[in-house]
């Protein structure tokens, strides 16, 4: 019956994914317990809430990002060229925020011999990447490149 799921997901596109995504936070049995979410604690699992209540607004996050990328961690940020919702000209601005200097201009990267995006370096190890094509949610646009990103940039590979 699960392979029969995820060939009929393969086949309608990504809506019937975020369907499947539904079940699958919610199931209890396996991912909550999994995820050590215990009964009763955490409601139901909405894809893309936007009926949160926080008891804290953080106005910026500029801070916390210097804090942890000039301490050593490595950190990919990365944008659809595509996406409306947070155009990669604003993550730009945010970046150009930190005040970082420019390791490895601008340069495509390429997946399967076609251009997947373009990629700027900085130091403390900060890498921004653009996915061609790409959508508010890339990986669901573009998973190939995505993943292909994701995973060079997981083991230390130039995009």
């Amino acid at each position: 019956m699960r392979f029969e799921i995820l060939q009929v997901s393969l086949e309608t596109g990504k809506e019937y994914g975020f369907l499947l995504s539904y079940y699958y936070m919610n199931y209890y049995d396996i991912v909550r317990t999994a995820l050590h979410i215990r009964k009763g604690t955490v409601g139901e699992w909405i894809r893309c809430n936007s009926d949160l209540h926080y008891v804290k607004e953080i106005n910026s996050t500029v801070e916390y990002h210097l804090n942890l990328t000039t301490n050593g961690y490595r950190a990919l940020i990365y944008s659809g060229d595509h996406d409306l919702v947070v155009p990669f000209v604003g993550t730009e601005t945010w970046i150009r925020s930190l005040n970082f200097s420019v390791v490895d201009e601008w340069r495509s990267w390429f997946v399967g011999g076609q251009i997947a995006g373009y990629t700027r370096a900085y130091v403390n190890n900060l890498t921004f990447a653009t996915v061609k094509g790409a959508g508010h949610t890339a990986p669901t646009y573009k998973p190939k490149n995505c993943f292909a990103m994701f995973e060079r940039w997981l083991h230390s590979k130039p995009l």
